[in-house]
């Protein structure tokens, strides 16, 4: 499992980047890809990506740490 930050600076959003490549919104499960967010990782591998929004177009990635 891949995990990413997408967006402006500042307002990055969670995703995951499918088996394609795709970037997937996880906004909907998680409020950022950090902190707490991160030891609850098996929770995020029940996610079928598949059922995530694709991104469309080559957001702006951001970095991990969040807040």
């Amino acid at each position: 499992m891949k995990l990413a930050r997408y967006g402006e600076r500042g307002a990055e959003k969670p995703a995951l980047v499918d088996k394609d490549g795709n970037l997937r919104d996880l906004s909907a499960h998680v409020s950022d890809i950090a902190g707490e967010i991160l030891t609850r990782l098996d929770d995020l591998k029940s996610i079928d990506p598949e059922t995530l929004p694709l991104i469309s177009g080559k957001p702006r990635l951001g970095a991990y740490g969040g807040r």
